[in-house]
């Protein structure tokens, strides 16, 4: 979180490492907040346990969730049985990245010479988004949200910079097989290389395979805008089908 906050909620998921391991249950260290919590014996794992420390040992660390909180008295209770593995395999994973994101904000503060704006700095990126994690995510994505913040340009355009050079943009790519059958004289190979210019205006790359066959692929940042234009080019097929008197058929491939 940009803003970090001082207790968790009930049903949030927390990275805990075990601080003391009593007969019936253990204290524990929340280690996104900073602060204490009671793990019950009942909540370490599903059924009977005869011995606890067959299941934690101190100075463990694991992912549990929040069932109980007191906010006036501070108090949190924790559980480890609610938590499949699954959930505890998402939580470290958006641990690392929310870690990361971090560290890029201080690197860009560092880059931007603007050491002791933090507080700041935080509070008008928690304007728009809750964790770093998103943020990092904007400006991969170019989201428009990212040009409306009010956040120092130095500050920002250092934090854009450590982002593009430290993670590339996830790219999709789907690919087809075009069969096109020829029905009339007017189908040539004349037609058929203007229809596949078009194609390759859209952005997706064309590969003879051998007659009837052509691969087409499509690639973007965005799954559906990749599948688009694959559904562009089936328009243009479409079109010359109509007019110039053939049938065709597209495919998609099998991911690899």
């Amino acid at each position: 979180m940009i803003i970090k906050k001082e207790m968790p909620e009930a049903g949030e998921r927390v990275l805990i490492r075990i601080k003391k391991v009593m007969p019936f249950g253990a204290y524990c260290e929340l280690v996104e907040y900073g602060i204490d919590a009671y793990l019950p014996i009942k909540e370490v794992a599903s059924g009977w346990i005869k011995n606890i420390h067959e299941f934690i040992k101190e100075g463990g660390r694991d992912v549990a969730e929040v069932i109980f909180v007191d906010k006036y008295k501070k108090a949190v209770d924790v559980s480890l049985k609610k938590v499949n593995s699954k959930g505890r395999k998402d939580k470290l994973s958006q641990f690392a990245l929310e870690g990361r994101g971090e560290r890029m904000f201080e690197q860009a503060v560092t880059a931007a010479n603007m050491k002791g704006s933090e507080d700041k700095l935080k509070a008008d990126l928690a304007s728009k988004f809750e964790t770093y994690s998103d943020l990092v995510d904007a400006v991969v994505a170019e989201d428009p949200s990212i040009a409306g913040l009010k956040v120092d340009k130095k500050f920002l355009d250092a934090f854009k910079e450590i982002v593009t050079k430290s993670i590339k943009p996830k790219v999709f790519k789907v690919s087809y097989v075009a069969e096109l059958l020829s029905q009339g004289p007017k189908f040539n190979i004349g037609e058929i290389m203007k229809l596949f210019r078009e194609v390759e205006g859209l952005g997706i790359r064309v590969t003879y395979l051998g007659a009837p066959h052509y691969l087409l692929v499509s690639e973007d940042s965005s799954y559906p805008k990749a599948e688009g234009r694959i559904k562009q080019a089936e328009d243009f097929f479409e079109k010359y089908a109509k007019v110039d008197n053939f049938e065709f058929s597209l495919k998609k491939e099998k991911a690899q």
